[in-house]
């Protein structure tokens, strides 16, 4: 489990059909360890080598096509988060890692302190996302500013802006759309 609060970002230094090895600040690294799991832009993978300044997880290739870790290059910036532990401030909300769909970032506008992101969803996600409800976009947890049936829009502060991949993305480029897995037992429930 984790929360959506992105606390640092790695880059992509070697990928292969069944593999990831990511670049991040050594005190991050250090605090993996080999077999845990960590979220690579809102995907939970599983940390299986590492070093100084780098780790690797392997990905399988239903991760790879329902995630765009299979498409991401070498150089590509990527949110990374450790597991939530019962000593972490939830300040996000409950992200599993586990991602719904494929988003497109349709557009990006500059509103006084903060960008508003329009993001194409798959249609069969949208019942899950709701004005002032939670989504996850490449791990990062965000308020849903606006909710139709094939895109959401979310507002992002300078922070989240500075501090996450989302700062760098452009225009057409794709994310890993998370949906409240509240919403999802509550329509089986029904």
């Amino acid at each position: 489990m984790f929360t959506g609060i992105i606390t640092e970002t790695g880059t992509i230094s070697e990928r292969t059909e069944s593999a990831i090895s990511i670049r991040a600040r050594a005190p991050f690294v250090r605090r993996l360890t080999r077999g845990a799991s960590v979220a690579v832009n809102g995907v939970c993978l599983t940390v299986v080598a590492k070093r100084k300044s780098a780790f690797r997880a392997e990905i399988m290739e239903e991760t790879a096509y329902r995630t765009t870790l299979g498409r991401l290059e070498r150089g590509a910036c990527v949110n990374l988060e450790l597991p939530a532990t019962p000593r972490t401030f939830l300040a996000g909300h409950i992200v599993q890692g586990h991602v719904d769909g494929i988003g497109t970032l349709l557009d990006i506008k500059h509103k006084r302190n903060s960008r508003v992101l329009r993001f194409s969803i798959p249609l069969k996600l949208s019942k899950y996302i709701v004005e002032k409800g939670s989504i996850a976009i490449n791990g990062i947890s965000l308020t849903v500013v606006e909710a139709g049936k094939r895109d959401c829009v979310v507002s992002i502060v300078p922070h989240t802006w500075e501090n996450t991949s989302i700062g760098v993305m452009k225009e057409g480029d794709e994310a890993n759309i998370e949906t409240d897995v509240l919403a999802k037992y509550v329509e089986r429930l029904i």
